[in-house]
């Protein structure tokens, strides 16, 4: 007897369905998409209203061979890919290579993986959107247009294996653009006056300085700070107003997918790639052990924080029985949708109270665990009461000077017992005098000065991009959507043309230089507003109210004219040489400054017939320095010249003096030798082609062992261990600490 047969993308979400439905269904999975664009050529037909032409993708022929082979004896076939752009095309994808009756062939969208869920879809077949397939279509072919006509001008003009990208290239931008504004910036300094007063009844508390004769105050140097401090001294200190207020403090929607995102990088320093991933996960299904597989999250990819009603009566029995009905509102809380929004999933929620974080943490891994655990509680807190906070604000007078006071007392937890929202940097409140606790005052009440101090600071300049906070400016501006930002926040990196330091972007001396030359040559590809007016346009391809040819030709057009310009007039950095006051010590010729693949660097000007080359620096009058090697204080094995330390695209190394007549080199050992079993190797920095760097074995590839933490050459005085390491710990600073499992032993 025949089958119908449901087709997914992945194995982990066919084996959690097949749980579901058993043996009355054939369930298989596509492996993701199964046909694209070549990937040695354009693959588009620009004179032919932009037609792609689709090829099978390497090591997919077999799988769509046995998906055709069910096909035929299948009673139905149900396409279930996610629910989303991309989905729908590897649904039409498939669809186009089957040669069953279509009318037997239906689109199934599953919006959570749960055996009700399934089964209500099931009922409820559809057919493939082809406004949907377009919307996707015209997204790839801009990307790939971009992609293949642009990257070789680049690789002509500055490197051969650089790319840009309709939505990477602006992300670039961002982060040059925030680097050049640090650059800018001036730092201004001021200066602050705080008092400690006390009242008739304790503790004392402290008040700050903010207006002088009714108008806001800034006290620009320590000479005026000392002025006012000075007439502060010997005034009276008169209580003049007290304001109490109770304020209402309303808990968050549920997760969308750009602030899973921005969460997951704030409080466990998750990238976007990997809260995708990890996310992805717990929506096809884990192993939760006797239960089997279980979808534990609804779909992952969404811009809506609408939850559905059944959803929120579970919530609501859950908050009342295991929270406490006091934190349970009257009525189920619904979130409203900024205007323009997909609605066509919910936010992203638990699909099964009953499986509360604890219940499932000896199943999962400690990420899974952790991701879950803030989608569950960001969920709880979305339905629950808001806090209740007491405000008092109290105004001092000091003669003509007005001083304040605020305190606030937590009087109601609300929603907060669950769940609290971290905090960009940017975001940090003004400073505004410290919140504390404010003893009982009366207006017109006489204060007692204790102490006044002044405190100089500095206005700083705004902060670099995190993950987060790069993720909520591309959401803002409307670049990209947020299922791309992980794989776009990756490439950028990837392609070396930003670096994270410390948790935030820094651009790239190639970074830099693509950007001015895309900015000059490329202006309106690369503007924020254009690249937010194109993804507005793919929304209206999706709503059928844009033909996409016409979209990719009103691109294309002038994207054609500005690439015809820029071949000829974009400069050449490959044949660039810029000539400096300094020479050559090998021949005395003088030296010019050359683009190489690690960047800027001096060569002799009479190359080849000098092959001299060395790094530099520009000194703060902008004079170019020559970068004098290091030196090791080691011996070179094969000639006995000095080995210096040099740079090169895995990490420092040491190399002989006297290349290139001698090109000896060695890996530069941390001195702490490889732990594992008879190995006889060390341990050596090295740079992954990500430019992070990590600690690896002298005698790769014999010896594949390799490590994050920096190795310290010290042995655990607790438990003998060989070496200690050096973790990162938040915030720039680190800690040494032992690495056996169970020890413990740590210090800084």
């Amino acid at each position: 007897m025949s089958k119908p047969l449901i087709i997914v993308e992945s194995p982990s979400k066919a084996r959690t369905i097949t749980k579901y439905l058993g043996k009355k269904y054939n369930v298989m999975a596509s492996v993701g998409h199964v046909k694209d664009l070549p990937q040695s050529k354009l693959g588009v037909d620009i004179d032919d209203n932009f037609a792609p032409h689709y090829t099978t993708i390497k090591g997919k022929g077999k799988i769509l061979l046995e998906i055709k082979k069910a096909a035929k004896s299948a009673s139905a076939i149900f396409l279930c890919p996610d629910p989303d752009r991309e989905g729908e095309a590897i649904a039409w994808h498939i669809a186009g290579e089957l040669n069953e009756d279509k009318e037997n062939i239906y689109r199934v969208l599953f919006h959570e993986i749960t055996e009700k869920a399934i089964k209500e879809a099931l009922r409820d077949p559809g057919r493939i959107d082809m406004n949907l397939v377009n919307a996707q279509q015209a997204r790839r072919i801009l990307d790939r247009i971009v992609g293949y006509k642009l990257s070789p001008l680049l690789w002509e003009k500055v490197r051969r294996g650089l790319s840009a990208g309709r939505v990477q290239s602006v992300a670039v931008r961002l982060i040059c653009d925030m680097e050049k504004e640090i650059n800018q910036f001036v730092s201004e300094e001021y200066w602050s006056i705080h008092a400690k007063v006390e009242g008739k009844a304790p503790p004392p508390f402290e008040i700050k300085l903010i207006k002088y004769r009714h108008e806001d105050l800034r006290i620009a140097n320590q000479s005026e700070a000392e002025r006012i401090k000075s007439a502060l001294s010997g005034g009276e200190y008169i209580v003049r107003s007290i304001e109490r207020k109770e304020r209402k403090k309303n808990p968050l929607p549920p997760f969308t997918t750009s602030k899973l995102q921005q969460e997951a990088a704030r409080k466990l320093r998750f990238t976007a790639q990997k809260t995708m991933m990890i996310a992805q996960r717990l929506y096809e299904g884990l192993e939760i052990g006797d239960e089997g597989p279980a979808g534990l999250i609804t779909y992952m990819r969404t811009d809506s924080v609408r939850v559905s009603k059944d959803a929120q009566m579970e919530v609501r029995e859950y908050i009342k029985d295991h929270i406490g009905r006091e934190y349970l509102p009257g009525s189920g809380v619904d979130y409203k949708n900024k205007k323009g929004i997909q609605d066509a999933h919910e936010a992203i929620r638990p699909t099964a109270m009953v499986r509360t974080p604890d219940k499932i943490k000896q199943f999962v891994d400690k990420d899974a665990y952790n991701l879950y655990k803030l989608i569950w509680n960001r969920f709880v807190a979305s339905q629950m009461n808001p806090a209740i906070l007491d405000t008092t604000t109290v105004n001092i007078e000091a003669g003509e000077y007005l001083l304040r006071a605020t305190g606030s007392v937590i009087k109601f937890i609300g929603f907060m017992k669950l769940y609290q929202e971290e905090r960009d940097e940017s975001e940090q409140a003004p400073e505004e005098g410290e919140e504390g606790i404010i003893p009982s005052l009366t207006e017109g009440e006489r204060l007692a000065l204790l102490s006044i101090e002044s405190k100089q600071h500095f206005t700083q300049p705004p902060p670099r991009l995190t993950e987060a906070t790069l993720i909520k400016e591309l959401e803002e501006k409307g670049i990209g959507r947020p299922s791309t930002y992980a794989s776009i926040l990756f490439t950028i990196q990837d392609r070396k043309y930003v670096e994270k330091r410390e948790g935030r972007f820094y651009p790239t001396e190639l970074g830099i230089l693509v950007n001015d030359l895309l900015v000059e040559h490329f202006q309106e590809l690369i503007d924020v507003t254009f690249t937010a007016k194109m993804e507005e346009e793919l929304d209206e391809i999706e709503e059928g109210r844009y033909e996409w040819t016409a979209a990719v030709g009103d691109f294309y057009r002038p994207f054609s004219q500005h690439l015809e310009k820029a071949q000829k007039e974009m400069r050449n950095l490959k044949r660039e040489e810029t000539p400096t006051d300094v020479k050559c010590d090998k021949c005395g010729s003088t030296m010019v400054i050359k683009w190489g693949k690690l960047g800027y660097f001096l060569a002799c000007s009479t190359y080849p017939e000098c092959k001299n080359t060395t790094e530099f620096r520009r000194g703060e009058d902008g004079k170019v320095e020559v970068v004098r090697e290091e030196s090791s204080g080691e011996s070179c094995p094969a000639c006995g010249s000095p080995m210096v330390i040099k740079s090169g695209r895995y990490g420092r190394f040491l190399a002989c003096s006297n290349y290139p007549a001698c090109k000896t080199t060695k890996p530069i050992t941390t001195g702490v030798k490889c732990p594992e079993p008879d190995c006889n190797g060390d341990l050596t920095e090295r740079r992954s082609k990500r430019g992070k760097v990590f600690y690896s074995c002298t005698k790769y590839p014999a010896c594949k062992f390799a490590m994050w933490d920096k190795p310290v050459p010290k042995p655990c005085p607790q438990c003998g261990a060989s070496f200690l390491v050096e973790k990162s710990k938040r915030g720039g600073s680190s800690k040494i600490v032992c690495r056996r499992k169970g020890c413990g032993y740590e210090e800084g």
